[in-house]
């Protein structure tokens, strides 16, 4: 099945950007991957699924938010908005049609976001699968764990750089990232994605801990949401046994 690379200009919140992404040829539910904070679509769990894509004979769609990887824009200008935002307009370009939306970290809230809107919509999503799903982690993992000098500096300069585990470069928090999570906050009620949910978690996860994770299982519906907890596991969950679960539980959404 033939991959192809597109370009795609993306308005909404913050600059208009352009948006990278690659397409897959294939038939079934359409499977789009929405990456993490910082990640991009060459990720390992991403190039994983394109390769089961490939064999399998479904479509796949992947892309980096704006500030991310090969796509156009300013990181310390991107927002939820604005990674939402690229988000559906790329879904609704590539997989409209009752797509599986696998959300890795902060894209796991970005999927659910995206999903919700759909099903108010009246647009069916096939299912969502979630890898250590971030859901508010700009208030509820970032913010709440920033001591209060910290605080006070960032609400002063309006940035933070940090150094990151996973990049040798220090990422860059602001407020505005901040302060736009706020008006995207699920966790505080019921979570209705309007479709069934399939949640991989480690138990040795430092960045979403486990804990995390139960806060969004338990506001999920009950019905059609499974939970896989792999008690050795980290946050990346990219080990090839990690990764084999991650293929059956898309694979097994129609």
């Amino acid at each position: 099945m033939a991959d192809t690379h597109f370009v795609m200009a993306v308005e909404g919140h913050g600059p208009k950007r352009e948006i990278a992404g690659r397409v897959r040829d294939g038939a079934g539910p359409p499977v789009v991957w929405l990456g993490g904070f910082r990640s991009d679509m060459n990720a390992t769990k991403a190039s994983a699924l394109d390769g089961w894509a490939e064999e399998a004979g479904r479509r796949f769609v992947r892309f980096d938010y704006g500030g991310h990887g090969a796509s156009g824009g300013r990181f310390e200008e991107c927002t939820i908005s604005s990674w939402l935002d690229d988000a559906q307009a790329v879904i609704a370009a590539h997989a409209d049609e009752a797509p599986v939306l696998v959300g890795s970290s902060m894209g796991g809230w970005i999927a659910c976001l995206a999903a919700r809107e759909r099903a108010r919509q009246g647009k069916r999503t096939a299912g969502l699968v979630l890898i250590a799903p971030a859901l508010d982690f700009t208030e509820a993992l970032l913010w709440a764990s920033l001591p209060e000098d910290q605080r006070r500096a960032m609400e002063a300069r309006g940035y933070l750089s940090v150094p990151s585990e996973y990049d040798p470069r220090p990422t860059v928090l602001t407020m505005k990232l901040v302060e736009d999570g706020r008006a995207h906050l699920m966790l505080g009620g019921p979570v209705t994605p309007g479709c069934p949910v399939h949640i991989l978690q480690g138990g040795r996860d430092p960045d979403v801990p486990h804990a995390h994770a139960f806060r969004l299982l338990e506001r999920l519906p009950a019905e059609d949401t499974v939970l896989t907890f792999i008690a050795d596991g980290d946050h990346r969950l990219s080990r090839p046994r990690d990764i084999a679960r991650l293929v059956a539980a898309v694979a097994g959404i129609t």
